[in-house]
């Protein structure tokens, strides 16, 4: 039973009632770790709320977990995103939250309970009103894309008439960087791969498109910007990144906003160009945002729901006996769009 000597602060009722989950034990391929089965329902604990899941979000995060990231328990319920409704709350939680629609941030992040199966019970800060003007489908988009766009977009400041360069721009999370920066005024270049990916960017605000595979990027980037390099440069992926700010696709006192790497091995940093042009170089991880960044995050993002500003892309939908391949569908690259879990 995959309750048993669980160290989570959600409490289980063993035996009595049981809801449909998803889980891993060990590391390792989807088709070789991942099993559907029951388990019991958690009962919210002091201070948390139960959620009953309406769709569960799979971000390459997620994968990368169940591949390689050390488990904390004996097993594992993946997915932090997803959106549903609160059915029960524990002591200190207004029972008016009950019956509430609500989108989760860190569902699963260093706890064993995730969004991948029928409920979940967490603090009840992480399960945030979903405005009415917004389904369950977008709400499974919220917690990792939409969280790490935002705070992406925020640490370059005013960027009102500013070149930013977005890497990768038909991704998740650049999907919603783009209209966030657009919204804030910048002109934004994006590379893409291929011309369905560049009609995809540019539906989110993308000005400019580079085709990274036929189109030397730094090149076109000075081409576009009169020689002097772009303002900003946001990425997922730090360890190509650094080649364009060597090759001068960065302009003096610009700024490097980055959330990840495909490799996380070391990378040197092109110390002396940074330094004698007074460039920034600012690293977050979504997970650990401080209280005053996300609560900034949820209450600009709540406004832009509500007045129904943000554009979704849903790529592909799974049930969850069909985890198994939305997860490969994630690490394959087979979807432009958010892929998500349909359960309840």
């Amino acid at each position: 039973m995959p309750c048993a000597g669980r160290t989570s602060a959600t409490n289980c009722i063993v035996g009595v009632h049981e809801m449909k989950a998803a889980w891993y034990e060990k590391n390792g391929e989807a088709r070789k770790t991942l099993t559907v089965g029951e388990m019991p329902i958690p009962v919210p604990s002091p201070g948390e709320v139960r959620v009953k899941i309406k769709t569960s979000g799979v971000n390459p995060s997620d994968v990368k977990s169940r591949r390689g990231r050390p488990l904390n328990s004996p097993f594992i319920i993946p997915h932090s995103d997803g959106g549903g409704i609160v059915d029960a709350v524990g002591a200190n939680v207004s029972s008016e939250r009950i019956g509430e629609r609500v989108w989760i941030w860190n569902g699963q992040w260093q706890r064993s309970m995730g969004t991948a199966a029928e409920y979940i019970s967490l603090p009840q800060e992480q399960a945030v009103r979903l405005p009415d003007e917004c389904d369950f489908d977008a709400a499974a988009c919220l917690g990792i894309p939409v969280l790490t766009a935002y705070e992406a977009v925020r640490l370059l400041g005013n960027i009102h008439g500013k070149d930013i360069l977005l890497i990768g721009a038909a991704s998740s999370v650049a999907h919603y960087a783009a209209q966030f920066a657009a919204i804030r005024g910048a002109r934004i270049i994006g590379t893409v791969g291929s011309a369905e990916k560049a009609r995809h960017a540019r539906i989110a605000g993308v000005a400019e498109i580079i085709n990274y595979k036929v189109e030397p990027v730094v090149q076109r980037v000075k081409e576009l910007t009169a020689q002097r390099g772009v303002d900003a440069i946001i990425d997922m992926d730090f360890s190509t990144t650094v080649n364009l700010v060597r090759d001068g696709a960065l302009a003096p006192h610009g700024k490097i906003v980055c959330y990840g790497a495909n490799s996380m091995d070391d990378v040197t940093i092109p110390f002396r160009p940074m330094l004698m042009n007074s460039m920034q170089l600012l690293f977050f991880l979504v997970y650990d945002l401080t209280a005053a960044q996300r609560s900034e995050a949820i209450e600009e993002i709540g406004k832009l729901l509500a007045a129904g500003s943000l554009v979704h892309t849903i790529g592909a939908r799974f049930s969850l006996d069909e985890i198994v391949a939305a997860h490969e569908a994630v690490e394959q690259g087979k979807f432009m769009g958010n892929v998500i879990i349909e359960i309840n």
